[in-house]
């Protein structure tokens, strides 16, 4: 029902930024989990970065290591849909990025984008 695009990819050089962004068609609320996935050709998609609702405590953050203080991902308030700031960008970087919205802990009901083309060249 709620459809989730991105937006931001592009082609960039290697030292580059990007931010990515996810515009939701329709309103979402009472997210448990958010974040950033990213798909190489012929492998499967892997998390990039990610926020978790606590149960017992606050929010938490987690990354992939290969992007540990190179992107970090934040909350649209507005839109209750992630972003991530891409920064020091790699060619290995290059893949599809997917934005992700979980309403509960098991993701029985989640959103996924369409993905978005993100290339580094160097």
């Amino acid at each position: 029902q709620v459809q989730l695009v991105e937006s931001g990819g592009g082609l960039v050089q290697a030292g580059g930024s990007l931010r990515l962004s996810c515009a939701a068609s329709g309103s979402i609320s009472s997210v448990f989990s958010m974040g950033w996935y990213r798909q190489f050709p012929g492998k499967q998609r892997e998390l990039v970065a990610s926020i978790i609702s606590g149960i017992l405590s606050g929010d938490r953050t987690n990354y992939a290591d290969s992007v540990k203080g190179r992107f970090t991902i934040s909350r649209d308030n507005a839109k209750n849909t992630p972003s991530l700031q891409m920064n020091s960008l790699k060619p290995e970087d290059t893949a599809v990025y997917y934005c992700n919205v979980n309403l509960d802990r098991l993701g029985r009901r989640s959103y996924w984008g369409q993905g978005t083309q993100v290339t580094v060249s160097s």
